[in-house]
């Protein structure tokens, strides 16, 4: 049957987000990636995309700069990720994934529970069959970023709080 597209999966949701995300924050002007040429979007963990995020990610840029997946193993390679995945498989490090990313200006998505109540900056929850997000900002701008107001105005739900503690 022509014209009719199956149903996007819940991966391939948030993948898109994932992109999207990119567009609408701001790093910092002394983030080590204005140099790169790539904007590398990373999974830490298990991966639930499968090539979900490498076919979405094909042909995407983003300020001018080709859209990369990148899976890594430990919190210490994100250093050069603007867009840091965090896989359910990492939900018993989680504190010191956080600890460790401290200082770098990756923006961290995870659907962990309570993700941006420990510390994350967005994450996905389902609300039916619906991917939506939270979005804590002071975490976000305690590492640099400014989100833009039309990814704010789309998240669910824009808390405050708490810091991160030195």
């Amino acid at each position: 049957m022509q014209g009719q597209h199956a149903k996007p999966t819940e991966y391939e949701v948030k993948a898109t987000y994932l992109y999207n995300f990119g567009k609408f924050v701001e790093w910092p002007p002394k983030d080590t990636h204005a140099e790169s040429d790539s904007f590398p979007i990373c999974v830490l963990g298990q991966d639930p995309f499968g090539s979900a995020l490498n076919s979405i990610l094909a042909d995407a840029t983003i300020d001018g700069k080709s859209v990369v997946a990148k899976r890594i193993l430990t919190p210490q390679d994100a250093s050069n990720c603007r867009v840091l995945f965090i896989s359910s498989s990492e939900e018993t490090r989680l504190k010191q994934i956080l600890v460790v990313l401290r200082g770098t200006s990756a923006l961290t998505v995870s659907d962990l529970p309570q993700f941006t109540q420990r510390g994350g900056m967005v994450q996905f929850f389902l609300e039916g069959n619906r991917v939506r997000f939270d979005v804590n900002l002071t975490t976000a701008e305690q590492a640099g970023l400014t989100l833009s107001s039309e990814l704010l105005k789309v998240a669910n739900n824009v808390r405050r709080g708490p810091r991160l503690a030195d």
